[in-house]
């Protein structure tokens, strides 16, 4: 089968789309034909060496796919060959087949790949962040920062079903406009965020920041929070880690919490799969409907990764076999 490979922690340019062996499915396994293969801000991170996991190679990128079950091993109870699935894999997404555990794959019926991948990562993402980590409530104002993206889109409609007045963050018109259609209530810009989110909430501050941008946008929110708010941290698009006064949680008695969700799906799986539950009804109720910027072959892999770190994508990417 055919894979996107790469060799070296390196430039994204040094990926190779080459050959590999066929997966085989053996005890509780699955070989999963892919559809559709979503493409995420860590992949791009991964490859470079840049992310917290830094696997051995040679190493096949990608964390969530969608297909159809092609081969089960003989411990393998609640799937069916044939059927339509997604899962989480950690590495190996970016291939015409994945080889996957049964307990990690979710039956989608008739759900668009592309939306499948979407629910994993980016939607699992927001969700896991507003429900366990900020426990949002209804009424609170949230602001969303990079909310044009994957994860941003995500956060504005589930934001919305969790009942709160969501104030999104976009660096351009054509993006607040994205927002505005997903539900978002107001949408600003970054260049006079901290007085804007004064504005915003008389004074008060925000309630809860879902911050996936970091550098001066952080610094921004970290200063327009509200008593017993929570700055969620979700990563660092704009490739600048901030350091934190934490003399402003002090006297503004607000927490700043961290939200990592490759570890929360490991810790706590049995949440993360009522989450997943409870995602995929609200996809079916069409309360959260994912954004598919665009369709790529699986050759533009490395081009793909270029316009997602370099935060020129709107909504989800997906690369196709």
């Amino acid at each position: 089968m055919k894979a996107i490979v790469s060799h070296a922690f390196a430039p994204l340019d040094a990926l190779k789309y080459e050959d590999v062996p066929d997966p085989v499915a053996d005890g509780r396994k699955v070989v999963i034909k892919v559809e559709a293969a979503g493409v995420n801000y860590p992949d791009g991170l991964l490859v470079q060496g840049l992310y917290q996991m830094k696997p051995p190679h040679p190493f096949t990128p990608g964390m969530e796919v969608a297909g159809v079950v092609e081969s089960a091993g003989p411990e393998v109870k609640g799937l069916k060959v044939g059927q339509r699935v997604a899962t989480i894999c950690s590495l190996g997404g970016y291939a015409e087949k994945v080889l996957a555990d049964e307990r990690a794959v979710f039956p989608i019926g008739e759900m668009d790949g592309g939306d499948a991948c979407a629910l994993l990562v980016a939607y699992g993402t927001s969700h896991h962040a507003l429900k366990q980590r900020a426990a949002l409530k209804a009424g609170e104002t949230l602001c969303v920062l990079g909310a044009a993206g994957a994860t941003g889109i995500a956060a504005v409609q589930i934001g919305k079903i969790m009942g709160a007045r969501v104030i999104a963050v976009c660096s351009t018109e054509e993006k607040r406009k994205l927002a505005l259609e997903a539900g978002a209530d107001e949408a600003i810009g970054y260049e006079t965020l901290k007085d804007d989110l004064k504005a915003l909430t008389d004074g008060k501050g925000v309630d809860v920041v879902y911050d996936s941008v970091g550098g001066a946008a952080f610094d921004a929110c970290s200063r327009s929070m509200a008593r017993n708010g929570r700055l969620l941290i979700i990563g660092f698009a704009s490739g600048e880690i901030p350091k934190f006064p934490v003399n402003l949680s002090l006297v503004k008695e607000y927490s700043v919490v961290g939200v990592f969700w490759g570890n929360f799906t490991r810790a706590e799986p049995e949440v993360y799969a009522d989450n997943m539950k409870e995602l995929i009804g609200w996809y079916g109720e069409g309360k959260v409907k994912p954004l598919i910027e665009g369709r790529y072959p699986l050759t533009d892999a490395a081009e793909v990764l270029k316009r997602v770190l370099g935060r020129g994508a709107t909504g989800k990417l997906v690369l196709v076999p």
